[in-house]
Parts: C-alpha cells; sequence; structure tokens
C-alpha cells in the first residue's frame, strides 16, 4: 500500500502548474490529464484535483467539459497581491485600519477562508498588524518592484 502524501503535497503541484502558466508553456495547450499528473507526482486523483480546484479559484485555469483544464485567457493575480494593492488603491497609511474579511470577501468575491489565508501571508511578510477585537491596521507600505 503506498505512503500516505504529506499535508499540503497539492499546494506544491499547484505551485509548478502556475510556475509553468507564468512562464508560458501551458499557454495554447490544455494542462496534462488529471491521470498524467497523478504519475507524473505519484499522489493520488484527489490531491491533483485539489491542486487543480486551487488554481481555478484564482480563476488561473478553467475547465472545459469534454476538453480538460486549460490556462484562462485573462489571468487574475492571486488573491495576497490585490489585497496588498488596497493599501495603494485605497490610499493608507501606516497605522491606518485595513477593510475588514467581510468588506474583502464581498470586493474580490472570494470566501473567508481565502481572504483569511492572504491576510495571514501579509501578517506573515510584515504589512499587516493584528489587534484582536480591534481588525487589522497597517504596519508597513508595500514596496514596488522598481524600489527592490
Amino acid at each position: 500500500m503506498p505512503e500516505a502524501s504529506p499535508r499540503g503535497t497539492y499546494l506544491l503541484i499547484a505551485d509548478a502548474l502556475r510556475k509553468d502558466i507564468e512562464e508560458g508553456q501551458l499557454k495554447d495547450s490544455p494542462l496534462p490529464s488529471e491521470a498524467t499528473l497523478v504519475q507524473a507526482h505519484g499522489v493520488s486523483r484527489n490531491t491533483v484535483r485539489r491542486a487543480l480546484n486551487t488554481l481555478e479559484s484564482e480563476k488561473l485555469i478553467t475547465s472545459v467539459p469534454g476538453a480538460g483544464w486549460r490556462v484562462s485567457r485573462d489571468p487574475i493575480p492571486p488573491l495576497v497581491e490585490r489585497l496588498i494593492a488596497v493599501i495603494t488603491e485605497d490610499s493608507l497609511a501606516v497605522g491606518d485600519r485595513f477593510p475588514s474579511e467581510a468588506n474583502l470577501c464581498e470586493r474580490f468575491g472570494v470566501s473567508r477562508t481565502a481572504v483569511r489565508r492572504a491576510l495571514a501571508q501579509m501578517e506573515g511578510t510584515g504589512l499587516l498588524a493584528t489587534v484582536h477585537g480591534k481588525g487589522r491596521t497597517v504596519l508597513a507600505l508595500p514596496t514596488t518592484k522598481e524600489e527592490s
């Protein structure tokens, strides 16, 4: 009996496919079939489906009935990048209150779980701070790619 895959393996598969999409390797062709991905990564079909669903929720790929998974025409940036852009778009300064989870869910049309994950990433990089009972505040302003 094969050993169970470690937790989060689907995220590694999603990252590998995301990289191929960003590099243009899958632009005009369908993604490999689920069976091919299962064999290539040595995981269960459910793990592959979770990876594909992750990319679909990011609007990078779409399922075409009878044709498999294809790269979306106009990929949307990852949610964390869109939330970081909120600081600039809303002209927020250090110490300002960041929009609520409910507001962000409505604004971007995503689940509260997705928003919480992205906010946790922003907290981890030092952009936001959470004060329990009071919400999140801007701790630092994002740097632009030109400044890096």
